[in-house]
């Protein structure tokens, strides 16, 4: 138990009329009967001691990758890693080709493409260590230490070359904490991104201004004789708005966008008025007068498929043999990498939301004593460790609110509600009553157990819900947390979704929701 887990455990253990003697009481009861052996103690701080190794390791592979990534295109070259592993002394050829084989059976698509993300990166020294003599732990150490101080080596950079290095990153990771601030709206990811692309531009571009826009594939619905989807601009630097926002480019009209999407690469035109195939939105402008570069490059999800395109140009450049730099494309190629862990982030936010709607939608007929049921998300906050977002407000009469945007809760704003912060600090259910009123908190864990979401329960007056409405409550929330569970674990890398009803095949937007009643489907087959 946590510090936290393990108060919070005192704490509904001796509920809220307990006088302080017999707290005291207990407190010295625990003290005087809590016995812990030697081998207990010595196996505590292992433990202790491996959590804090491993979360030293992941810091020093984040910062070893950011290192040798010095184009912060967010991938290494697979090639590049291998050859620099066989220099690694006691490095067998057999163990490093039957640990690329494994990897690439995990990461088919990213060793198809010779590449490896961060993850991947770790996942390939760990499955090394495993096949070489020796301790794992202190192998993927010795790894470590000969690649940092191989790539310090052959990576030397200038101050500038590393501070342009660790700007990009710094933008870069400016677009994943707008995501996870902004919990359910893709706005502020948007805004983070056109940012990023214009501040580098500005810092380290040979161009006087850029235009950047991002569109997203979407369902053409209303001419399907165009073709089946439609690239829909949703976001772009301020001076293309009137233009380019909220415009939609068919299959058969002019451009290079579906032919980077079907290719699944980076198209790059140098002088795009003698080109003949680019799109221009700028009805003002003559297309002779487009005398600049444009780029367009596919994004991509976990599964390496293309959801839509990061577009930039330099028609307003005055200087008209503005080009893009290959230091320039490379970085944009993070960029869309960023966005696109981003976007997907926001995109679990939302069917972790879609889950409990469906949820609390199934427990509304059957848990009248339920007075109101209040969803929250958990997201950083600048300053403190975490704030609270309420998205949802559903009440006993079937009524639901969804909060849009989400109503914030910080700690020190909100004294009457620090049971559900403490309900985040220990991931465990808290009991309280407010008011006379009793609330149950209980949580939704993400994959390494921490808080992801809470669902706020108020009872009223009364202490315990009767004993069907219990078991239903309690069914519901197995079955929210088994759903959210599978959204998070879809969202890995190459992870291929197991999908058992027909309607998880056909359905999209509704998937999420789906996946609650397949839990609840697939219980009830067990139970007969």
């Amino acid at each position: 138990l946590t510090l936290p887990q393990f108060v919070q455990l005192m704490d509904n253990f001796v509920g809220e009329d307990i006088s302080l003697p017999v707290v005291k009481r207990l407190t010295a009861f625990i003290k005087r009967e809590y016995k812990q052996t030697e081998e207990e103690r010595k196996k505590q701080l292992e433990k202790v001691q491996h959590m804090s190794h491993m979360a030293q390791r992941k810091r020093l592979l984040e910062a070893l990758f950011e290192k040798w990534d010095s184009s912060v295109c967010g991938f290494l070259e697979l090639a590049e890693v291998v050859a620099v592993l066989r220099t690694f002394k006691g490095m067998g050829e057999d163990a490093l080709m039957k640990a690329r084989e494994q990897l690439c059976s995990q990461y088919p698509e990213l060793c198809r493409r010779g590449k490896l993300s961060p993850k991947a990166f770790q996942t390939f020294l760990e499955l090394i260590a495993s096949k070489l003599p020796g301790n794992e732990d202190e192998t993927i150490d010795n790894l470590m230490r000969f690649l940092t101080t191989s790539v310090e080596r052959s990576v030397e950079q200038s101050h500038i070359k590393s501070l342009q290095s660790s700007a990009r990153w710094k933008w870069l990771q400016d677009i994943q904490q707008a995501a996870e601030r902004s919990v359910t709206r893709m706005e502020p990811v948007y805004k983070a991104t056109i940012k990023a692309l214009s501040q580098d531009m500005k810092a380290h571009g040979n161009h006087e201004t850029i235009s950047a826009y991002i569109a997203l594939l979407e369902e053409n619905q209303l001419s399907a004789e165009q073709g089946q989807v439609l690239l829909r601009y949703v976001a772009c630097t301020a001076d293309n708005a009137p233009h380019v926002l909220n415009q939609a480019l068919h299959r058969d009209m002019k451009g290079v966008s579906f032919a980077a999407i079907d290719q699944g690469k980076p198209i790059y035109v140098p002088r795009a008025h003698l080109h003949g195939n680019v799109h221009f939105w700028n009805s003002a402008r003559l297309e002779e007068e487009n005398t600049g570069s444009f780029l367009v490059l596919p994004l991509y999800d976990a599964h390496w498929r293309v959801f839509g395109i990061l577009g930039l140009d330099t028609f307003q450049d005055e200087d008209e043999e503005s080009i893009f730099q290959i230091h320039e494309i490379t970085f944009y190629e993070g960029v869309c990498h960023a966005f696109s862990k981003a976007y997907h982030y926001i995109c679990m936010q939302e069917n972790v939301l879609q889950v409990a709607v469906t949820a609390l939608d199934w427990l509304y007929p059957r848990t009248p004593s339920i007075q109101t049921v209040t969803t929250y998300l958990v997201a950083p906050d600048k300053d403190k460790d975490c704030a609270l977002c309420k998205v949802i407000t559903a009440d006993n009469t079937g009524q639901k609110e969804i909060h849009s945007p989400p109503v914030v809760l910080l700690r020190e704003e909100n004294l009457l509600r620090d049971y559900l912060f403490k309900c985040t600090e220990s991931s465990e259910v808290t009991l309280t009553s407010v008011y006379g009123e009793y609330h149950i908190a209980v949580p939704l864990h993400d994959l390494s157990r921490k808080t992801l979401g809470i669902f706020d329960i108020s009872i009223g007056q009364q202490k315990k819900l009767p004993p069907e409405e219990q078991k239903d409550l309690q069914k519901m929330l197995k079955m929210a947390q088994a759903a959210c569970l599978e959204i998070l674990q879809r969202s890995l890398e190459e992870t291929e979704p197991t999908q058992v009803l027909e309607a998880e095949r056909v359905a999209n937007l509704r998937h999420a929701g789906i996946l609650f009643h397949r839990f609840m489907l697939q219980e009830l087959r067990e139970c007969v």
